[in-house]
């Protein structure tokens, strides 16, 4: 198969697999004591994405994932918030990657972290105060607990995707 083939189905089979783990997250009665606080699971396909197939791919996907599974699964208010946590996220851990200074697993806390900035900045603008910062410190708590988790098994989807020849996407 071509490269250019290989990056398409690849990102297509990210891509899915990130709505995938979007849409069992919202399913998951899963409470970790935190309101708004999420496992943030799509974030191990994307990240598997920016380290196989680079930033601008993964930022792709991480669109098409929001947009998609906000249009099948989610509302206007959804929207809002992902697109908010999502983008700055992204930007953040292709940025950290490509300073070349965090591991894998420093760039997944970060984008984690990222994310909740970003949802609280939405927050505060749909709601019309900055009050809201203060709940900031929890969901940053969770941003890192949720970005090692996420980042010990995105890490070990790309070794075993290294292992098995599937490393050469682009």
């Amino acid at each position: 198969m071509k490269k250019n083939s290989r990056l398409v189905a690849f990102c297509g089979i990210f891509t899915a697999l990130a709505m995938i783990f979007s849409y069992v997250e919202m399913l998951l009665p899963i409470s970790i004591g935190v309101p708004g606080a999420k496992l943030g699971l799509a974030n191990i396909a994307v990240l598997v994405v920016l380290y196989v197939a680079g930033g601008r791919t993964a930022f792709c996907v991480d669109i098409l994932r929001i947009v998609l599974t906000s249009i099948l699964f989610g509302n206007m208010a959804a929207f809002i918030f992902s697109i908010s946590g999502g983008m700055l996220s992204i930007i953040v851990m292709i940025l950290l990657k490509k300073s070349g200074r965090f591991s894998m697993l420093g760039v997944s806390v970060a984008g984690g972290t990222a994310h909740n900035i970003g949802q609280i900045a939405a927050a505060a603008v749909v709601v019309g105060t900055a009050k809201i910062a203060y709940y900031l410190p929890v969901l940053l708590i969770t941003g890192v607990i949720t970005g090692i988790v996420n980042g010990c098994v995105a890490r070990i989807i790309k070794i075993s995707l290294q292992k098995n020849g599937l490393n050469d996407i682009v």
